[in-house]
């Protein structure tokens, strides 16, 4: 398969979206404050972003998240521009997907981006492999290609057996595998993803989760991946950027995200959350000065999480630990007690 992936990361740049008439005449009042409620009760419109600026990298996983209303949908529905801004500009590569021509952007949607939806999006009277097929038929691409590349993802996905099927004959969990080979077909270096997973029962959820991250791994797409989950947006996202009435909050890493929260409103998302399954051992460590010898103990990689290093830590019947980088090299310790304590609190100095 074709690898277009390199050179599209996506770049959002002073991205707003009025909705009704008078959009445009409106839009200077976003530069003086206006907000969300007062345009609504004072002009009659509804402020759907305001002012976003988000930079994905190619071929990682990028996280929006937010509660219904915040904009995250809206904000998606803009890279593929199923909405049209206000202002601002999507830039895909070099490319600017807001100035395209009705041409361009047909051969951007068609080549460039696949989406996967929450409601699955399939289409009742075909199987299994003739849902999977249907974005490359729309391309033109020979029916033995198609076939080729059907079969490929629906393996990929799990769904080997049901290539005759039909989506009434599936489950959700297995409906939305589909809907993944589907968009995994058409061989598009981005991939838009829309509460993908949000209909799906929990278990059934987590596992879609790591199917994604399994594959992710090999395809290395760049993926727009909505969710109002905060456990979800952790697990899965390389970076998130959180919103709330049409406006970027905080955006970040996971553990930026968790050990520095920006307002009350970030923190209130993250008081609850498992810190050993987002934080990294290199994040709490005491760094080894130049010539310092490490104390023994076990020896954990940079990057690990404080979870696994802590069972790693109890299996072996450690209280110390020595994280090495991935050449091996020594950078730094941390005792079970600072380890099991920045597990439960916020701060770095746990």
């Amino acid at each position: 398969m074709a690898d277009m992936r390199n050179d599209h990361g996506i770049e959002i740049r002073g991205l707003s979206k009025i909705f009704g008439p008078n959009a445009h005449q409106l839009a200077p009042l976003l530069d003086q404050g206006i907000t969300k409620s007062e345009l609504n009760e004072k002009h009659g419109h509804v402020l759907g972003l305001k002012d976003i600026n988000i930079s994905m990298s190619a071929g990682c996983i990028q996280v929006i998240m937010g509660l219904s209303g915040s904009g995250k949908s809206t904000l998606i529905r803009h890279i593929n521009r199923l909405i049209d801004p206000t202002r601002g500009e999507v830039l895909v590569g070099s490319e600017d997907v807001v100035k395209m021509s009705p041409r361009e952007l047909r051969e951007f949607r068609r080549h460039k981006t696949a989406m996967v939806f929450q409601k699955f999006a399939l289409l009742p009277h075909r199987n299994v492999l003739e849902n999977t097929v249907y974005g490359l038929e729309i391309q033109g691409v020979p029916r033995n290609r198609q076939v080729d590349a059907a079969m490929h993802w629906i393996e990929r996905v799990g769904l080997s057996g049901f290539e005759k099927s039909y989506p009434n004959q599936l489950s959700g969990g297995m409906q939305q595998r589909v809907g993944l080979a589907r968009a995994l077909s058409n061989d598009a270096p981005i991939l838009l993803m829309d509460e993908a997973f949000s209909a799906l029962d929990p278990l059934i959820r987590v596992d879609m989760q790591t199917i994604l991250l399994e594959l992710q791994k090999e395809i290395r797409k760049t993926i727009v991946f909505i969710t109002h989950d905060l456990d979800e947006a952790l697990r899965l996202g390389d970076r998130i950027a959180i919103l709330r009435d049409g406006e970027v909050i905080q955006q970040g890493t996971a553990q930026e995200i968790v050990l520095t929260p920006a307002d009350d409103y970030i923190m209130s998302f993250v008081e609850h959350v498992n810190r050993g399954k987002v934080v990294q051992v290199d994040t709490i460590m005491t760094p080894l000065h130049e010539g310092q010898v490490p104390q023994g103990g076990v020896t954990i990689m940079q990057g690990t999480l404080l979870e696994d290093a802590a069972r790693e830590m109890l299996s072996a019947g450690s209280d110390r630990l020595t994280v090495v980088s991935a050449d091996g090299a020594p950078i730094g310790s941390l005792s079970l007690q600072k380890l099991m304590s920045a597990m439960v609190r916020s701060d770095k100095a746990a």
